[in-house]
């Protein structure tokens, strides 16, 4: 072995004190004792298996002035996310197989993290998802419209699931129908409106239409971000292959909380009230919810600060997202359990990739979190290129250190390695 970590683990549900094995950035012994080349003993600090999240935006190509894969993926590992999987939804869109190459050409060269890319299924592209299969990780479809979101006739929906299906890749929805979400008959001036011309009815449909479309088909699906207890208590009669997450902006924060400037918590789907908050946090909790993802989708200082019916919709979130819930998890308001499951383990089962558990034969990917070094959410502190945080002056956990593959990519809150470390995930 080349590597050997100690310290307060995270393993099979609960904590013990042991020495995790590594080798050619493989877990290979979990033991009371360990000697190796290069030992690191972490005390009664907690080591966590890094996070993977499903769901991120990082701009690239066509929108790199609001992120790039470099600065994307830096924040995801100050943020203790070892594996992130980008949208579709880039100028131009992940739809062909040379925008796709080129994609995960150009950020091999820039990624900090581990990196997988799906592939966008449009009106005018199913002749080529058997391509997009063999390099892609999943695909998605967009039922509604929302940032540079690409278009799809849901009458298709049932053909398309068919034929995507024998690609075994998941399929992942943004469920807002498009014929639902009301034409603005005036200008939006604040997230009451915004939640007016998107209401939950529109997911409800969404969910409905998946639902219906998906019967007698083995594709794991999975539906993104959900915003309402409508959608939710739909979902608690979901089949088996069909997966859910929920960000942490609607888990954690309400129409009714006093928000600051709106246009700053304007995102599709819309941010709810205070009930649909409690639910969605209530079935992370008992685990309705499967997978805890950050939908990070930033914009500029510059564009979220303008009028609100003008301003894009979309927040950061990677970097935060663990630590807000590791936050949350110290108060008791969450188990490690839960935490781990839907924010490690789950996303990593659904995306096939070898990370979220601290087991033999996964990916050495981890955190070590001291719990007596509470740090408040600062965005001079934070590393998007966008330069805010929808979570201001939040308590939160950052992990002090942060390996993949066995490499130390954090240490003490500092950065060890140049873009480029992360790998594809790909096939």
């Amino acid at each position: 072995m080349n590597l050997s970590v100690e310290g307060k683990t995270f393993i099979n549900g609960s904590f013990e004190n042991c020495c995790i094995g590594i080798e050619e950035g493989k877990i290979v012994k979990i033991k009371k004792i360990l000697k190796s080349d290069n030992h690191y003993n972490f005390g009664k600090k907690l080591i966590l298996p890094a996070g993977v999240d499903i769901h991120v935006h990082f701009r690239e190509p066509g929108m790199m002035y609001k992120e790039d894969f470099s600065t994307g993926s830096m924040a995801a590992a100050f943020g203790g996310i070892s594996c992130v999987f980008d949208m579709p939804n880039t100028i131009p869109p992940t739809t062909t197989i040379q925008n796709l190459n080129d994609k995960i050409s150009n950020s091999e060269k820039k990624s900090y993290v581990d990196f997988g890319v799906y592939a966008g299924i449009t009106n005018n592209n199913l002749d080529n998802v058997n391509r997009l299969a063999k390099k892609c990780n999943g695909f998605k479809i967009y039922l509604g419209n929302t940032t540079a979101a690409l278009a799809f006739d849901k009458n298709h929906l049932r053909d398309a699931l068919k034929y995507i299906s024998e690609m075994g890749k998941p399929v992942l929805f943004h469920a807002e129908d498009e014929e639902c979400l009301i034409k603005k008959r005036y200008p939006e001036k604040n997230l009451t409106d915004h939640l007016h011309y998107r209401p939950a009815i529109c997911e409800e449909i969404s969910i409905n239409d998946i639902f219906q479309a998906s019967q007698g088909i083995a594709s794991n699906i999975h539906i993104c971000h959900v915003s309402s207890c409508e959608g939710l208590e739909l979902l608690k009669r979901r089949p088996g292959n069909i997966s859910c997450g929920v960000t942490p902006h609607h888990s954690l924060i309400s129409t009714e909380k006093n928000l600051g400037t709106p246009s700053f918590y304007k995102v599709n789907p819309p941010i709810r009230t205070s009930f649909d908050k409690e639910a969605l946090f209530n079935g992370i909790k008992n685990g309705l919810i499967d997978v805890i993802e950050s939908d990070h989708a930033p914009h500029t200082l510059d564009e979220k600060s303008i009028d609100f019916n003008d301003s894009p919709s979309g927040l950061p979130g990677v970097e935060t997202m663990y630590p807000l819930f590791l936050n949350l998890v110290k108060k008791e308001a969450l188990s490690f359990q839960r935490l781990i499951s839907s924010l490690c383990i789950r996303p990593a089962e659904l995306m096939g990739v070898p990370k979220g558990k601290l087991e033999v034969g996964y990916d050495a990917d981890f955190i070590v979190v001291d719990f007596k070094d509470t740090i408040r959410i600062k965005s001079d502190n934070l590393h998007s290129k966008c330069g805010w945080t929808p979570f201001e002056d939040w308590p939160a956990f950052f992990p002090e250190h942060v390996f993949i593959r066995g490499e130390k990519l954090i240490d003490n809150h500092e950065i060890q390695v140049s873009q480029g470390y992360g790998h594809f995930v790909g096939a």
